[in-house]
């Protein structure tokens, strides 16, 4: 497995090609799982160390893996060149920099539609490809980019703000990446003709931020950080039983009635205050901070699993809170095959997410661990149509590195 370079026919996104040139999470993860979908994925790295994702003890090999990785330098004169070689026959091209560093090096969207009329280019950064010059021209990470937004802001207690991990900012834009590159190759497939994709990471999150935000820009609203409970409804949260946590979604009709009644303030229920078709428990009700301490007081007196049986059992959604420990020995995930095991290049075993989603007729599925830096340098460059003799002439001058 370890020396395969050709990519295997399988998936929903069998014969599809990406390039990307990215380093760490954002943009290489949106091509992970395209890779996982059965793209053929063709990782741009730099000749010296790599994509930073390789100081990681073991989530490279998860977030790399599927992938072929070519090592070289697209901004030099021939590297230029090779990276036209390389999107000439490709469907999406993804790169991550500051604002917009491709086409300050002449590599704009036209010269490379220049080489691939009906190619699918997607920019992500902080702050996107425009706009004021000294933002777009930031360096940016999850925190800052969360940060900005106002998508931190929304997290943490009511005296400090706290980021959401690991990486959310991150992973929320590599989302948004699949999604938006499909949409656009769709269109492009259809008609020929190309797209240019600005996937500006704070611009998602101010979009995945937008739930409460919308009642700031319609009526002023700014509800508190919740810390451990939700911002405006009453036994949503997550609350302390005699031996751990128990996360609990209340929200109905029956169910905030038999709340009511198991925490011992039933004589709310079909009162003025509370009618009996009340489907939302309001944190600004006339009863929220008793109905928070009764559900408080009732949560100290049970185990967190049979506060999960019995809420579920009439319809509350609650959950008990699972550290690693006890998540990895869920019968659940091990039928559903959501964690697996593959080997590395070195042959040592390492363990992982499975696929996700699970396409039913067309699966993803492991083929090859992350490569080694430049190891398919060889491959991907002969794809392209350079010969042996100039693959080691590039090589030997320094333009590519050989795994």
């Amino acid at each position: 497995m370890a020396q395969e370079s050709a990519v295997p026919a399988f998936g929903v996104l069998e014969g599809l090609k990406v390039v990307y040139s990215a380093v760490e999470i954002a943009a290489p993860s949106a091509a992970a799982l395209m890779a996982e979908w059965g793209a053929d994925v063709v990782w741009i790295e730099n000749t010296r160390t790599g994509d930073s994702m390789r100081d990681t003890a073991f989530v490279k090999e998860m977030e790399r893996r599927n992938q072929r990785s070519i090592a070289m330098n697209p901004f030099s004169d021939e590297g230029r060149e090779i990276l036209f070689s390389l999107v000439k026959d490709a469907d999406i091209f993804i790169e991550s920099s500051k604002g917009p560093t491709y086409a300050k090096r002449g590599i704009t969207d036209e010269v490379l539609w220049e080489h691939n009329p009906a190619l699918v280019i997607v920019h992500v950064s902080g702050f996107g490809q425009w706009g004021v010059e000294e933002r777009v021209n930031r360096a940016a990470y999850d925190l800052t980019v969360q940060a900005y937004s106002g998508y931190l802001n929304q997290n943490g207690t009511p005296e400090q703000p706290m980021a959401p991990a690991p990486y959310v900012g991150d992973y929320f834009t590599s989302l948004m990446v699949v999604g938006s590159a499909l949409a656009a190759l769709r269109k492009a497939q259809a008609t020929g003709v190309g797209e240019s994709i600005d996937v500006a990471m704070y611009e998602v999150m101010l979009r995945i931020g937008g739930y409460y935000m919308m009642d700031y820009l319609n009526a002023g609203t700014v509800y508190p950080r919740p810390g451990a409970r939700h911002q405006n409804l009453c036994a949503i949260g997550e609350y302390r039983t005699r031996d751990g946590f128990v996360a609990i979604c209340c929200y109905g009709v029956k169910q905030n009635k038999y709340l009511l009644e198991r925490i011992g303030l039933g004589h709310l229920w079909g009162t003025a205050e509370y009618p009996d078709d009340t489907s939302a428990l309001w944190l600004d009700g006339p009863q929220a901070a008793l109905i928070e301490a009764r559900l408080d007081e009732f949560c100290l007196t049970q185990d967190a699993l049979d506060v999960e049986k019995e809420f579920c059992a009439v319809g509350i959604a609650a959950n008990v809170v699972l550290d690693f420990d006890a998540l990895t020995a869920e019968e659940h995930l091990a039928q559903r095959e959501a964690v697996v095991e593959w080997t590395t290049q070195a042959g040592q075993p390492v363990k992982g997410i499975g696929i996700v989603p699970k396409f039913a007729r067309n699966p993803g599925r492991i083929w090859r661990p992350m490569p080694d830096l430049g190891m398919d340098t060889d491959a991907i460059l002969a794809e392209a149509g350079y010969t042996p003799e100039q693959v080691a002439d590039l090589a030997g001058r320094g333009v590519v590195r050989r795994g």
